[in-house]
């Protein structure tokens, strides 16, 4: 746990730990700071990273300081454990409704193709590249649970 290393808790965007007594920075906005999200950023470099995802109109990092020591009231909420409960990826597979549909917009996909080749787009095309969306998020899913988290996020696909 954070709090017996000596530090506060972890950057959101870099996950670099935060330390007590630290300069750390908020998002202006109120959903970003709010009792479930909570974010909090070690730079404005990490603050800027979480803008685009954000899409916040406008926004400022605010310049704040963790507290001197931890307290019984700052100990976490939610204490997720990365065990055998939560099904894997291939325990899972086929119990979605969408283990079957095709996951693209087919009529953007062919005009997509169409545009840069002037050609045409088989049928199939369509199976097969939602065969491997759902490759990649299985994936995507797997980085977010073994961060802890219950959120997938894009730079779980990357």
């Amino acid at each position: 746990m954070n709090l017996i290393q000596g530090s506060w808790r972890k950057c959101s965007s870099c996950k670099k730990d935060i330390g007590f007594n630290a300069k750390y920075y908020e998002c202006s906005v109120s959903t970003c700071t709010g009792q479930r999200t909570g974010y909090v950023f070690c730079s404005v470099p990490c603050w800027e990273v979480h803008l685009p995802g954000a899409k916040h109109r406008d926004a400022g990092a605010i310049e704040k300081k963790s507290p001197a020591t931890a307290s019984a009231d700052q100990a976490p909420k939610r204490i997720i454990i990365n065990g055998n409960s939560a099904p894997t990826i291939s325990q899972a597979a086929g119990k979605s409704s969408m283990s079957n549909e095709v996951l693209v917009v087919v009529s953007k996909m062919k005009q997509y193709i169409k545009d840069l080749s002037e050609m045409n787009t088989s049928e199939d095309v369509n199976q097969m590249l939602s065969d491997k969306i759902r490759l990649e998020c299985e994936k995507a899913i797997e980085k977010a649970r073994a961060d802890g988290r219950k959120t997938v996020m894009a730079r779980d696909f990357k």
